[in-house]
């Protein structure tokens, strides 16, 4: 690992000192700064648990600590370490990654020596909410350690921003006292900077005309789109739902958090709307991401859907739509007759029928961007043969948004723009040879009639670069993040995409050798990358869509590399290269930026630059007003969070002793199944004082008393359980071995609920209607009980109360019942087989069955008694009928006195 930096050092001294939460900016390190904490505490001599990590980062810092030579490296605490084994591993000492489940498990078995540790690292601390298992976990160590120290990090202001009070609740939460806020424009932070500042050349590219026409026509159509949509829902922030915020990454998010509360009062039209600008904003992403021949066939393809299941909310009627479909198709091709006004105005079977006659000129438009990156590598080529002075030709890295665009950019580097793009127009809208032909050789006598007049065109245009090469603030102004907004499309067009790469064809324009991807024999951790040249070695790499969350950050120290080309920006990445450079004094680093000017891809990149310095400012001012009380860190008793609220969570028992009375209190506990450790309960239930067993159970989740179990279900569950028949068994097994089996139904209630549209409510029981299963389900159990919780913290009061004056719960019995067990309630001396059986006979109910079991030994002499002896025994003439005619009377007698009655 490369040394630390200068405001690293700092940020290391003042949380190392005093225990706080650290907000960094986005990319300046924060993973430096937790691995910096890693090494220090490594080593038997202390205990220290890390936090909210996922396997991917904890291999990443295992393998940092691996290579800086650190002996007892970190390990690992998951399911595949039996309980058994847990506190051994605990008293080794050292770093531990441990899972939230075992953690909290751990605390509350006291398998885990709380007092030897020596204190816990939390990982991205924004998402450290009352109710999650972290903050349980954090709680529970305070309780029991006093000493040990609690460090919090995060690198995501934005996430700070929503809220009343975020921060404090957070810090609340991590029972901390100090706020450490490093923004990038830190005095410290950007002074430092500063002095180590890559080159930077910033190239604006110029959209075609067809492109600036279509994206004016998007933007045209979300406007009305967004106007609808404030005009349908009057309550909705009307600065939230700007234009500029519904280009960003965040606005599903936004238009999410207003509308799923009540998702289901919204009519067609508001659903449509929210779906309508999701579209846009794809078509956004695709106009300068892909290519000219993806964004006609995504245009066209959701011209079709719309079409044909009438889905859209009229936006396709606009003028602007109209324009943006004749330009998209003016990108791909023209047609060469007398009637394009008409040819623009009839439908797609028209345009099929039509097409047989009339020829398709084919115009391919390339992508702006494709020039200025063969501009640039050029440059770096030009700069490489004449790098005797720098120690010999330097490695290059291009970093694009996703797979899709690296993988298109690895076939226009090699391929030429003509053969990339006559390929993906075969596949795209099938073969053309006469077109493809003809537009060919028009290319290349365009080309040759421009490489004749192009002697000054090179000079002229790296002078452009060195003039634009000045702009070395361009780093800290402008930053980019580029989504995608269509998961399952985007994966299934890849692998299309990847397919047609094994017929690339050589092109005569590729002036450098051809380099294949298997000729690449690189150790780098990341296999996202793409080989295209081998010397100098040029890979691209994506920004976003690795599973390695570090795959980038691997690659730029495992290459390092000279000269980065930016095809796409990220705030992270380009936060990630000035700390690069500031950690390598002394060896050059050239970046490339290129974008598109005046384009919705510009603005994002500002808006994102611009939200997290607002972010940040609205820290700072909270900071300066924060009012924190000195026993925040809970060291001692005073800290109310850590008191449970014990008075509720005991029982009151009354005992006479010669006239006298003895009050004598009872701790409330709950046996709780391992699995539900997953879900926040557990962690409201041990808040309210009532103390939590955690075991593993076959028949139940919660078991409340010694007759009271309860299963939780969330909606989803419930559906999806109700579906597949496991509810039912289930039940069978919570209403043999408990008194009061309860079906706990849990839904959010900041989301819409409902078990069926409103529309499909049937008035007859149904095998594919939910409420008709949950019916059937009851008319089956009649002792189960339902009940509806509308948030944990409901259920968390809900099962308080069900437990008052009640006995607790034994977890050596609990433990032992399971579905086929033979242990059965002391009260129930019944075989739970013949009992199933006779509620399922005619005349027998859950009322009469009890009574007709004590006054016969066995289904065989129940066959033998007559009519009067059953009305008898059940009490009951017209029950102790049916059940006698079921028996005795055989299926055609049935049929013949149905018959003689009608």
């Amino acid at each position: 690992m490369a040394a630390p930096l200068e405001h690293e050092n700092q940020v290391f001294l003042d949380l190392f000192h005093q225990d706080g939460l650290v907000i960094c900016a986005r990319g300046l390190g924060i993973d430096r700064i937790l691995l910096r904490f890693l090494r220090l505490y490594c080593e038997p001599a202390s205990l220290v648990l890390v936090l909210n990590t996922s396997p991917a980062e904890e291999e990443y810092f295992i393998d940092q600590l691996r290579s800086d030579g650190v002996v007892h490296l970190p390990r690992r605490v998951t399911n595949e370490i039996t309980s058994n084994c847990r506190y051994e591993v605990y008293t080794q000492g050292g770093i531990l990654f441990a899972t939230s489940r075992i953690l909290v498990v751990d605390f509350l078995t006291d398998r885990i020596p709380s007092d030897l540790i020596t204190g816990i690292l939390v990982y991205k601390a924004h998402r450290i909410i009352e109710s999650c298992q972290e903050a349980f976990i954090l709680r529970l160590f305070r309780q029991k350690n006093k000493k040990g120290f609690i460090k919090a990090f995060t690198d995501n202001a934005i996430a700070f921003n929503t809220g009343f009070c975020h921060v404090e609740r957070v810090m609340r939460n991590l029972f901390v006292r100090k706020l450490y806020l490093w923004p990038r424009f830190h005095i410290a932070v950007n002074s430092f900077l500063e002095k180590h500042k890559p080159e930077v050349v910033e190239i604006h590219v110029s959209m075609t005309p067809a492109m600036l026409t279509i994206q004016t026509s998007i933007l045209d159509i979300l406007n009305v789109c967004l106007r609808e949509l404030k005009r349908y829902n009057p309550a909705l922030e009307v600065e939230d739902l700007s234009l500029e915020n519904a280009i960003g990454k965040p606005f599903d998010k936004t238009i999410r958090h207003y509308l799923d509360p009540l998702w289901h009062q919204l009519g067609a039209k508001t659903k449509s709307l929210v779906q309508d600008l999701k579209i846009l904003r794809t078509l956004l992403q695709y106009l300068t991401q892909y290519d000219c021949v993806t964004f006609l066939n995504l245009v066209e393809s959701l011209r079709a859907t719309e079409k044909a299941f009438g889905q859209n909310s009229g936006w396709l009627f606009l003028d602007s739509s109209t324009s943006m479909f004749v330009n998209a198709r003016a990108r791909v091709y023209r047609i060469s007759d007398d009637k394009i006004s008409k040819k623009s105005k009839v439908s797609e079977k028209m345009d099929i029928k039509e097409g047989k006659e009339l020829k398709r000129e084919l115009v391919l438009e390339s992508n702006p961007k494709w020039e200025a990156l063969r501009e640039v590598l050029k440059e770096i080529e030009s700069e490489n043969n004449n790098s005797e002075d720098l120690g010999g030709p330097g490695q290059v890295l291009i970093c694009a948004c996703d797979d899709r665009t690296c993988a298109q950019l690895r076939e226009y580097i090699i391929a030429g723009a003509e053969a990339l793009l006559m390929r993906l127009y075969n596949k795209t809208f099938g073969k053309d040879e006469r077109a493809g032909e003809a537009w060919i050789k028009d290319r290349k006598a365009v080309k040759s009639k421009g490489n004749a007049r192009s002697d000054k065109g090179p000079q002229a245009k790296k002078a452009k670069v060195e003039a634009s090469s000045k702009q070395n603030k361009i780093m800290k102004k402008q930053d980019s993040t580029l989504t995608q907004m269509m998961g399952k499309t985007e994966e299934e067009n890849i692998g299309e995409e990847m397919e047609g790469y094994k017929e690339l064809s050589s092109s005569e324009e590729i002036s450098i050798e051809e380099t294949k991807p298997e000729d690449f024999h690189l150790n780098l951790a990341s296999d996202a990358y793409y080989g295209i040249f081998k010397t100098p070695l040029t890979i691209i790499h994506p920004l976003q869509g690795c599973s390695d969350p570090y795959a980038l950050t691997r690659v730029l120290h495992e290459v390092e590399p000279r000269y980065v080309v930016l095809y796409d920006a990220e705030l992270t990445f380009v936060r990630q290269l000035e700390i690069y450079k500031a950690s390598r004094p002394g060896k050059p680093l050239r970046v490339y930026f290129l974008i598109y000017g005046g384009s919705t891809e510009e603005q994002r990149y500002l808006t994102v630059l611009r939200k997290e310095k607002e972010a940040f400012e609205k820290l700072i001012r909270e900071k300066a007003s924060m009012v924190i009380p000195e026993e925040r860190e809970g060291r001692d008793e005073t800290n109310l969070d850590l008191i449970r609220d014990s008075t509720s969570a005991t029982v009151s028992t009354d005992t006479r002793k010669a006239g006298g009375q003895e009050q004598k209190s009872v701790q409330q506990t709950i046996i709780v199944d391992m699995r539900e450790f997953r879900s926040e309960l557990p962690s409201l239930i041990h808040r309210r004082g009532i103390d939590i067993e955690p075991v593993t159970l076959e028949v139940g989740d919660y078991i409340l008393t010694p007759d009271i179990c309860i299963e939780r279900k969330s909606i989803s569950d419930l559906i999806g359980s109700l579906n597949n028949g496991r509810l039912y068994s289930q039940c069978i097994s919570m209403s043999r071995y408990y008194k009061r089996p309860i079906l706990l139904i849990e839904f959010d209630p900041s989301k819409s609920f409902s078990l069926t549209s409103r529309g499909s409510l049937h008035q007859e029981i149904s095998s594919n209607d939910i409420t008709s299963k949950l019916t059937l389900l009851t008319l089956h159990f009649p002792r189960l009980r339902i009940l509806w919780c509308p948030s944990p913290h409901a259920t968390a009061e809900l099962f308080e109360e069900l437990k008052q004056n009640r006995p607790q719960p034994d977890a050596a019995i609990a433990m032992a019942i399971t579905a086929d067990s033979e242990i059965v309630p002391e009260s129930d001396k019944y075989n739970p087989g013949p009992q199933d059986f006779l509620l399922k006979i005619p005349g027998v109910n859950a009322k009469n069955c009890r009574v007709l079991m004590n006054h016969v030994k066995s289904i065989s002499e129940l066959v033998t008694l007559s009519q009067d002896k059953l009305s008898e025994i059940l009490g009951n003439a017209v029950n102790a009928k049916q059940l006698y005619d079921f028996i005795h009377i055989s299926y055609a007698e049935a049929i013949s006195q149905v018959k003689t009655k009608r």
